[in-house]
């Protein structure tokens, strides 16, 4: 026997129903009695993003692709700082990471942690030197230019939207976390 459920098209409901049927638990549902199943919403997509300038040759989708790209504990740093207004200190940023139970970063590890934003601002960025975020050692503070804000939250919407699309962190780099 080989059974179909179309993920795409099939509710939950009536993906259990299938299996139900087929192994004879509940024969009353059958294929042709499944109400028909609810209009497909399109998954968002990458794509679907502007290609407008934001500041210096960011767009929503230069900025959608660094977040994807970067390495979970930078991801987690920049969604902060974007949830802070994009100014934080180094030590505020420290001491909420240290113990954070999803993203524990390491004391003194933030800054390495942020090494990804550069790589890949690198590879992935406009042609300029602009970066997504600045630190000014001086003061000890990180900040994201005012003008890409909009398009980082519309960056970290879709990534929560399509967590598919984002990198993961290689079982190497887990323990570099934990440690």
């Amino acid at each position: 026997m080989q059974l179909t459920i179309d993920t795409q098209r099939d509710t939950y409901e009536q993906a259990i129903a299938a299996v139900q049927a087929a192994y004879g638990l509940n024969p009353a549902l059958v294929a042709s009695s499944w109400p028909d199943a609810p209009a497909h919403e399109p998954r968002p997509d990458p794509a679907d993003l502007s290609g407008e300038e934001l500041w210096e040759g960011w767009t929503d989708r230069l900025l959608f692709d660094t977040v994807a790209a970067v390495m979970p504990g930078a991801r987690a740093v920049l969604r902060r700082l974007v949830e802070l207004g994009g100014t934080a200190s180094y030590d505020d940023i420290r001491e909420y990471f240290i113990d954070h139970p999803e993203m524990p970063i390491p004391q003194g590890k933030i800054g390495g942690v942020l090494t990804s934003v550069r790589a890949v601002r690198r590879r992935i960025g406009p042609d300029n030197r602009t970066r997504v975020l600045e630190l000014d050692d001086r003061v000890r503070v990180y900040r994201i230019e005012p003008a890409i804000m909009e398009g980082l939250k519309r960056a970290f919407d879709l990534a929560e939207a399509r967590p598919d699309l984002l990198r993961e962190p290689s079982p190497e780099k887990l323990l570099s976390f934990r440690a």
